[in-house]
C-alpha cells in the first residue's frame, strides 16, 4: 500500500494483526510495567487503556544517546525535527499533530516556554533521567492544554539503599566530550536521595548553509559549538503512617552557538522545581499535593551585543483524590492550576495569566472488560472555559490477546506570542481544539509481543495567517495513522521495532503538514557473547516538506547505528557506538544540517 495518497481505516489490517512480523520496541511497555502517566494513577500496561511507550535507565545507558532528542528519535509515533545537531533547537512531532500539541512534564511538573510554545528538549541532561513515559493520544480531559498528540513524562532518578557513587566519562567525534558523577543512597524504602552533575561539550558542526533569503537567513560557514552543564537532586521520605514526601530539582545551563543574521548565540536555563505530599485517608481514599515551578529563560547575542531575553515562570499547584468504590472501581477527582508568567526585554501587551482545571475519572476493571471515562473543565483568564472528555474500553479476548478502543478531545492554549508579541499577534484567539478516536489491539506468542493501533485526528481552529497575513483560527486538520510495534528473542538475539504510517493534511489545503513524514520505521538487534554486547540499529523516515505550501521537499533518508559494551568487572564498563555508519546526509529542517559518520567511547563505573 502506497501512503503518498490519503487512505482508509484499514479494518482489514488489524483482523491480520497476528500474521504481522513480530520483531517490533525495547521501549515498549510488558504489561505487568507500571505506567503512571496515562491516567494519572499508578497501573500496569495491560490495565491501561492507551498507546505508551517506556524508556528505561538501562535503555538510556545501553542506548549510549547524547541527548534527549537523540534518545527519542525512533519512537513510536514520534518524529523529531533538528536544526543543526547538539543543543540546537529542537521540535517533537507526535502522532502527526503540530510540536505545540504535546505536554511535556519532568515529575509531575509542566514544563516549556510560554511564549514560543515550544519545549527546550536539546537541553534536558541525559544523566539526570530514571525514566520515560511517552501517552499518545489526548490526554486534555486529565492534564488540560497541549495533550493533543500525547503527553511525554520525564522521572529524575530516584536512588535508594546504601549509598552508591557513580561516574561516566566520553569523548568522541566534533570535539565532544560528557562527564558525569553522582550520589544516591537511603534507608531502605523509608527514604531515597540522589544528587548528580554532568556536564557536555561540543564544538559542533556548521548548523545551517542557509543564504540571505533561506534557512538561517545568513552564511557563515564555521562549526557552531554548544555546552550544557546540569545538576539534579531527589530526595524523599515514607513514614509509618503512610505519609509520602518528595522533592525534586533540575538545572540546566546552556550556551549554544548557531547560525542567524540577527542573533547567532544565546545562553539558557531550564529550571524544575517539585514538592509532593501522598497520604491514605483511610483504608479507601488517597490524596496528594503537589507544587511545582518551571522556569524557561533565555539571553541572545549577535556574537557579543546583547539582542534581547526572554523569561518565562510556570507556577502549578495539584490536588488529586482516589477513591476505591471497589477493589476493581476507581474514581480519581482533582483540581489544577497553574500561573504563567513572561518577562522579556520585548514589551508584550501582557505577561501573565492562569488557568484553574477540574477533573474527575472513573476507571473500572471487570474481568474482561476494562472502561475508563473522563472529562475536565478550565477556565482560563484569557480566553474563557474549555470541556474536555474521553472514554476508553478495553477486552481481553483471550490471555494473550486484547482489544481496546477510545475517542477523546483535547485543546491547545494559544502562547504569549500568539497572543501578546507587539504587532504580530491577535488577543482574541481561540484555543485550537481536537477530537480524536482509536482503535488497539496487541498479544503475545511465546517469547514475542506485538501490538497495533489505528487513530484519527481531526484539528480545528488552527492558528494560522489569513490573506491580509493577520493571525487567526483559520485552519483544520485531518491525520490518519496506523503503528505496528514489538518485540522478540529469537536465536540469542533481542529484536526490536516499530513502524509508523501517517496522513497528516491541511483539511482546507490537501497539502502534508510541514515536517513531518508519512513513514517511520525504526529496527534494532542486540545479543550478548559473554562479557560483550553488541547491538544494531537502522532507522529510516520518508521524505516531508518544510513549509505549509508544500514547495519544499525533504528526502527520506535511512541511518544505521553500531553499540557496543563490555564489561570489564560488576562495577565498570566501557561502551563505544558509531552513528550514521555510512555517512548518509539529510535534512529534517530546510538548510539545517545533521551530523554525519561519528563516533563515540564512553567508560561508567557504577557499582
Amino acid at each position: 500500500m502506497k501512503i503518498n495518497k490519503p487512505f482508509k481505516w484499514p479494518a482489514a489490517l488489524l483482523l491480520g494483526a497476528g500474521c504481522l512480523p513480530t520483531f517490533l520496541p525495547s521501549a515498549w511497555a510488558s504489561d505487568d510495567t507500571v505506567i503512571i502517566t496515562a491516567n494519572r494513577v499508578a497501573q500496569t500496561a495491560d490495565e491501561t487503556l492507551a498507546a505508551v511507550s517506556v524508556i528505561t535507565r538501562q535503555e538510556i545507558e545501553r542506548s549510549q544517546a547524547r541527548s534527549l532528542d537523540d534518545l527519542l528519535r525512533g519512537q513510536t509515533g514520534l518524529e523529531v525535527a533538528n536544526q543543526g545537531g547538539l543543543g540546537k533547537q529542537t521540535s517533537v512531532f507526535l502522532r502527526g499533530t503540530n510540536s505545540g500539541h504535546v505536554l511535556v512534564l519532568i515529575d509531575g511538573v509542566k514544563i516549556g516556554s510560554a511564549s514560543t510554545g515550544l519545549v527546550a528538549f536539546q537541553d534536558l541532561p541525559l544523566d539526570a533521567i530514571e525514566r520515560i513515559e511517552i501517552v499518545r493520544g489526548p490526554r486534555a480531559s486529565l492534564y488540560g492544554s497541549e495533550a493533543i498528540g500525547g503527553v511525554i513524562q520525564i522521572f529524575t532518578r530516584k536512588g535508594g539503599g546504601a549509598a552508591r557513587p557513580s561516574l561516566s566519562l566520553g569523548a568522541g567525534s566534533y570535539g565532544t566530550w560528557q562527564a558525569s558523577a553522582g550520589v544516591s543512597g537511603g534507608l531502605g524504602e523509608a527514604s531515597w536521595y540522589r544528587l548528580g552533575v554532568s556536564e557536555i561539550d561540543s564544538k559542533g558542526i556548521n548548523a545551517c548553509r542557509g543564504s540571505a533569503s533561506a534557512g538561517c537567513f545568513t552564511t557563515e560557514p564555521d562549526r557552531d559549538g554548544y555546552r550544557n552543564l546540569s545538576t539534579h537532586l531527589r530526595l524523599g521520605s515514607r513514614f509509618s503512617n503512610g505519609l509520602e514526601t518528595e522533592a525534586s530539582w533540575l538545572r540546566a545551563d546552556g550556551r549554544n552557538d548557531y547560525d542567524g543574521s540577527f542573533q547567532n548565540r544565546s545562553g539558557t536555563r531550564q529550571d524544575v522545581l517539585g514538592i509532593s505530599l501522598a497520604m491514605p485517608l483511610g483504608s479507601l481514599w488517597r490524596t496528594s499535593l503537589k507544587a511545582g515551578r518551571s522556569v524557561d529563560e533565555s539571553q541572545d547575542y549577535k556574537d557579543a551585543t546583547p539582542r534581547g531575553n526572554y523569561k518565562t515562570e510556570r507556577t502549578s499547584l495539584s490536588w488529586q483524590n482516589d477513591i476505591m468504590l471497589h477493589p476493581s472501581h476507581l474514581l480519581s477527582l482533582g483540581v489544577d492550576w497553574l500561573d504563567d508568567k513572561l518577562k522579556s526585554s520585548t514589551q508584550y501587551d501582557r505577561g501573565q495569566r492562569d488557568n484553574t482545571g477540574f477533573f474527575a475519572q472513573y476507571l473500572g476493571d471487570m474481568g474482561r472488560h476494562n472502561l475508563q471515562l473522563s472529562a475536565r473543565h478550565d477556565d482560563n483568564s484569557q480566553f474563557g472555559t474549555v470541556t474536555t472528555g474521553s472514554a476508553a474500553y478495553g477486552f481481553a479476548i483471550s490471555d494473550t490477546l486484547r482489544l481496546y478502543a477510545s475517542v477523546g478531545n483535547a485543546f491547545k492554549a494559544p502562547t504569549f506570542n500568539d497572543l501578546y508579541f507587539p504587532g504580530f499577534s491577535n488577543p482574541a484567539l481561540k484555543p485550537e481544539r481536537s477530537n480524536s478516536r482509536e482503535i488497539g489491539i496487541s498479544g503475545t506468542m511465546q517469547a514475542s509481543r506485538w501490538g497495533v493501533n489505528v487513530f484519527e485526528t481531526r484539528v480545528r481552529d488552527l492558528i494560522g495567517y489569513d490573506m491580509d497575513f493577520n493571525l487567526v483560527n483559520v485552519d483544520t486538520a485531518k491525520i490518519r495513522g496506523m503503528e505496528w510495534q514489538g518485540a522478540t528473542r529469537a536465536g540469542q538475539w533481542d529484536w526490536t521495532g516499530n513502524l509508523t504510517l501517517t496522513d497528516p493534511k491541511n483539511d482546507m489545503t490537501r497539502q502534508d503538514l510541514p515536517r513531518r513524514a508519512r513513514q517511520a520505521l525504526m529496527l534494532g538487534a542486540d545479543r550478548e557473547f559473554g562479557a560483550l554486547r553488541a547491538g544494531v540499529k537502522f532507522r529510516a523516515e520518508g521524505h516531508r516538506f518544510d513549509d505549509a505550501a508544500n514547495t519544499r521537499r525533504l528526502g527520506g533518508f535511512a541511518t544505521t547505528d553500531l553499540q557496543a559494551e563490555y564489561r570489564l568487572d560488576k562495577n565498570w564498563r566501557v561502551q563505544g557506538r558509531i552513528e550514521n555508519l555510512f555517512d548518509r546526509s539529510y535534512e529534517t529542517v530546510y538548510l539545517y544540517n545533521q551530523p554525519g559518520r561519528a563516533a563515540f567511547v564512553t567508560l561508567r563505573y557504577q557499582p
